[in-house]
């Protein structure tokens, strides 16, 4: 057991004892889906839009593919009762990196969430002491996160030498490619990979297509599906109303007079709804943004034939393919990724590096167990 103290600026906060432990699904689970649905995903307070999540009845869906895995709960113990006021989750994993194919263990940290009530009081930075305990135990030598760049006490937490000590990093340089790519393929989560190649292409097959990949003149995207609706579907709280208002007005629209082809909203605002992840999004040439368009609008109405509303993906600020992603810039959002180095004896001259002070590279891979 342990006294978390209240943050410095945080102005008449209470200390609070807290003890964290591994997360009982037996015990737990009711607790942690009551803390789950009040936590905010993003920035919390004001009046900016918020993402929630249900987790289905499975707080372990965000890492339970992962080769290794844990969830810690933060629990307040006194006298009378005992209260879930916090948890996170975490895995671990080999990946390569960069044309060298060095091979290291990593570790990735999400799902991190404290209930409003005892923010600001160290529990969250206590949570991500412990799980890196794990990390070191487990072998890894880099971990890593995401956050939203606009929530300032979360990159508080992982840049704050006092707190994480995480460093600021676009992961383009450093892809964390992982090495066991083949089970996320064959999970049942993933849905299939498709490629986009121009239409006056002469297609004779996939092994002279990889032949000529690699050219100049050549033009292709790929990309993966991720079925992330069957694990968790998210809530979107605070729209205004002129938002639902327009939304509904779309598709109505669409509806009425489909030829139109009107963008249509869907209803992502009443109710809880389901999202596919494009993963391993990618391509290359003259025409890669105009073949990603394709392969967006293709997941799009896979989306809607297994009854998920939205499609999301994650590409790096410098792609290319970027201006071939479709979407609605106010539900989107800059993540920031953060490193930092479990391991000692690395430096520029060793094959691996230093990956926290890696450049920024053109792509990301972001690992879809892990969305």
């Amino acid at each position: 057991m342990v006294a978390v103290a209240a943050e410095p600026d945080d102005v008449g906060a209470a200390a609070v004892s807290v003890s964290v432990r591994e997360y009982d699904g037996d015990r737990d689970l009711g607790a942690v889906e009551r803390l789950e649905k009040e936590c905010e995903v993003g920035p919390s307070g004001g009046k900016k839009m918020c993402l929630f999540t249900d987790l289905l009845g499975d707080p372990l869906c965000r890492v339970r593919h992962s080769p290794a895995y844990l969830m810690l709960v933060a629990e307040t113990t006194s006298e009378n009762e005992e209260e879930i006021v916090g948890v996170v989750r975490g895995s671990v994993k080999t990946v390569s990196c960069g044309k060298q194919q060095v091979f290291c263990k990593v570790a990735y940290l999400l799902g991190l969430r404290v209930s409003p009530a005892y923010r600001r009081r160290g529990i969250g930075r206590k949570l991500v002491q412990r799980m890196e305990e794990w990390f070191r135990t487990a072998g890894a030598e880099y971990a890593y996160v995401a956050t939203d760049a606009d929530n300032e006490a979360s990159v508080r937490l992982f840049t704050s030498p006092r707190c994480g000590g995480y460093a600021k990093i676009k992961f383009a340089g450093v892809e964390f490619f992982p090495t066991d790519i083949d089970a996320v393929l064959n999970n049942n989560l993933s849905l299939g990979t498709f490629l986009a190649v121009p239409a006056a292409m002469n297609w004779v097959g996939i092994e002279a297509f990889l032949a000529m990949a690699g050219e100049p003149s050549s033009s292709w995207a790929v990309a993966s599906v991720w079925n992330s609706k069957d694990a968790f579907r998210l809530q979107l709280r605070g729209a205004p109303a002129l938002w639902r208002a327009a939304a509904l007005a779309t598709r109505a629209a669409d509806a009425a007079a489909p030829w139109l082809r009107v963008p249509s909203v869907p209803d992502i605002f009443s109710a809880p709804f389901g999202v596919h992840f494009l993963y391993g999004l990618a391509g290359a040439g003259p025409a890669a943004p105009s073949l990603t368009r394709a392969l967006c609008r293709h997941a799009h109405n896979l989306a809607r034939r297994c009854g998920a509303r939205v499609v999301v993906t994650e590409v790096a600020a410098g792609d290319n393919i970027r201006a071939g992603v479709p979407h609605w810039p106010r539900l989107g959002a800059e993540d920031l990724w953060c490193v930092k180095r479990l391991a000692d004896g690395y430096d520029s001259a060793s094959a691996l590096g230093d990956w926290t002070k890696a450049p920024p590279g053109d792509s990301i891979f972001v690992d879809p167990r892990e969305f």
